[in-house]
């Protein structure tokens, strides 16, 4: 059995930018353990799986350790690779996943902007393995469905952070987000999900889904510009919508391939 494959960058304004995603379009899924081993073999952040019933898309993803309920990112990249690569025609196209309708539609100047629920964080006490882990007492600290979000003084103490991985990891969430307000955008972010295999992730579009509301109620704006201050950077354009929120950017292929089982 051969699988077409494509790495994509997501997120990214250079080639070597943004987040790499795989996407790999099925006929019809593959036993659990073996996409498992797949997303492993690529050692990406994200491994996205998709299939086709009915007249709806289907989606599911994988880090190198395990699988996830919502990945922004590799979400973007899948419909890159429908758009570029596999002819599809239609404004806007949707995938199914473990956390419901995903929608991504094109937008202005080549970018993709995903349609995805909002995640309204709740805030939390003080936890000490935050601040081991960070090095850095946050100044507020939240809880959303999935991840922890510490807000810290300014991006250079975000840009300066030298994280301690294993304190991190004992935390029970997918991982924390980091963030502040931005020098040249609305805020700025890393994310930390070493629980999920992942130490930094490189461009979360889903830490989006709160790290959005959170600074839409902070800034008074709906419409925000953010930055993920990893190695590769990303550059993401947010605007709440309600209980949604759009997330855009722009997604380059970097490599197409084979995959021999």
């Amino acid at each position: 059995m051969n699988l077409k494959v494509y790495f994509v960058n997501a997120f990214a304004e250079t080639s070597f930018g943004g987040n790499p995603a795989a996407v790999i379009y099925l006929d019809q899924w593959l036993d659990d353990d073996l996409m498992q081993r797949i997303a492993a073999q690529h050692n990406l952040a994200e491994t996205a799986f998709i299939v086709a019933k009915a007249n709806d898309f289907h989606i599911r993803w994988f880090t190198p350790a395990v699988e996830v309920a919502l990945c922004g990112h590799a979400t973007l990249a899948s419909a890159h690779v429908f758009y570029r690569h596999l002819g599809y025609r239609k404004e806007k196209i949707s995938f199914f996943s473990k956390s419901g309708w995903l929608h991504v539609s094109k937008g202005d100047d080549d970018k993709l902007a995903l349609d995805f629920p909002t995640d309204q964080a709740i805030e939390v006490e003080s936890i000490p393995i935050v601040s081991a882990g960070l090095g850095v007492q946050p100044l507020e600290l939240y809880k959303g469905i999935s991840d922890y979000m510490a807000v810290l003084e300014n991006q250079q103490v975000i840009e300066a952070l030298k994280p301690d991985f294993r304190k991190l990891a004992q935390l029970k969430s997918r991982g924390i987000i980091v963030t502040a307000k931005g020098f040249e955008s609305d805020f700025v972010s890393r994310c930390f999900f070493p629980q999920s295999g992942i130490d930094e992730d490189p461009v979360t579009g889903s830490a989006h889904t709160v790290l959005t509301p959170f600074w839409a109620q902070k800034l008074g704006k709906k419409k925000l510009s953010a930055i993920q201050l990893s190695k590769r950077k990303g550059f993401l354009d947010c605007e709440l919508k309600g209980e949604r929120v759009l997330i855009s950017g722009k997604a380059m292929t970097y490599l197409e391939g084979e995959i021999f089982l």
